[in-house]
């Protein structure tokens, strides 16, 4: 099989001969990388099954080093977290329903076209992805600020209403115009989860979010593609509403915060999951004998009458040793288990 076959063996619930997986780096774990084993192209080696292009833009911002401007206009911070950064200026001060268009870009001018070719020309044949990050919930906190946002739930509605409206609203284009290409499916990035429950707890999320995913959701899925959702955090809660609307699977699945064994058995057939591999414990502080048995044993959970991807549960952090990245990789490649 492909790479791309086996994810989607993977989406709709099949086993495939192996179980798919990708790995996703930190610039500076990335760098360590490098260094450990001599080999600049080593990433290359690790034959993820997945590969993404992202819809928008971040760019420099002139005479503002570590700083970059996406197209929304919000400036990152970037001076100590060189992969996302912090967010520098919140560009809504006051709950202002006046204040959201001047914030919303024209679609084309944070489409790069060039980058969706470059996904295109990928030999290998991998799973293709456009990836929307901070698409609805994280996109209105950058614009807003997180405090004032979820204060605005309660004092101003009518405000969140439309702020996230016109989110939504330019998602949709922007996944559509991503559909001109072949692509296999769209990764919306909106982290909901703290380590227990939900940043703003389900009756909020279902309020002021789930409709809104519903729409977007729904653009991807009338294009024939798959529909991903990446969300750290315990978002458990609102999964029986995820799989209402149509989510194929959820990405990062984090071994911390569930009960894996329940989980799997609960959502089979329903609903697929990305990740499992903890870069909170086990990359970081275990050793490669460790992580070669714990790898062995979440996918052997996971992975039956498929529904999983294996990866790390998000960008592996610099703290986990070079060793550790290549014990999980090497059973990733030395499938079957």
């Amino acid at each position: 099989m492909t790479p791309r076959e086996r994810v989607i063996a993977a989406l709709t619930h099949r086993e495939g001969d192996k179980i798919p997986w990708t790995t996703d780096l930190t610039q500076v774990e990335r760098e360590k990388l490098v260094a450990f084993t001599g080999n600049p192209e080593i990433v290359g080696t690790f034959q993820s099954h997945i590969a993404a292009v992202n819809i928008g833009t971040m760019e420099p911002c002139a005479g503002r080093p570590d700083h970059w401007v996406d197209h929304f206009g919000v400036v990152w911070n970037r001076t100590v977290d060189k992969d996302i950064g912090i967010v520098a200026e919140h560009r809504i001060p006051e709950a202002d329903v006046a204040q959201i268009a001047p914030c919303i870009p024209p679609v084309d001018g944070a489409f790069n076209g060039r980058a969706f070719e470059r996904l295109m020309a990928l030999p290998g044949e991998p799973f293709r992805v456009a990836n929307l990050g901070f698409s609805l919930f994280e996109r209105a906190w950058t614009l807003r600020g997180m405090d004032n946002l979820l204060m605005d739930m309660v004092e101003a509605p009518e405000f969140v209403d439309a702020l996230l409206d016109a989110i939504t609203d330019w998602n949709i284009a922007a996944v559509r115009r991503a559909l001109a290409y072949p692509i296999d499916g769209v990764l919306f990035g909106d982290d909901w989860g703290m380590q227990h429950g939900l940043i703003m707890g389900p009756r909020m999320w279902r309020r002021f979010l789930k409709p809104r995913l519903a729409r977007m959701y729904a653009a991807a899925h009338e294009g024939g593609r798959f529909v991903l959702q990446h969300s750290c955090g315990d978002i458990h809660e609102v999964y029986p509403d995820l799989v209402e609307i149509g989510l194929n699977a959820h990405q990062t699945f984090q071994p911390e915060i569930y009960d894996i064994e329940a989980i799997k058995a609960q959502y089979a057939g329903k609903l697929a999951f990305w990740g499992g591999i903890s870069t909170q414990r086990l990359l970081p502080f275990a050793t490669p004998d460790e992580v070669r048995s714990e790898t062995r044993r979440i996918m052997g959970i996971m992975g039956r009458g498929g529904g999983f991807i294996a990866a790390p549960t998000h960008a592996v952090p610099p703290d986990a040793p070079a060793e550790n990245v290549l014990a999980m990789v090497e059973v990733f490649q030395s499938q079957p288990l």
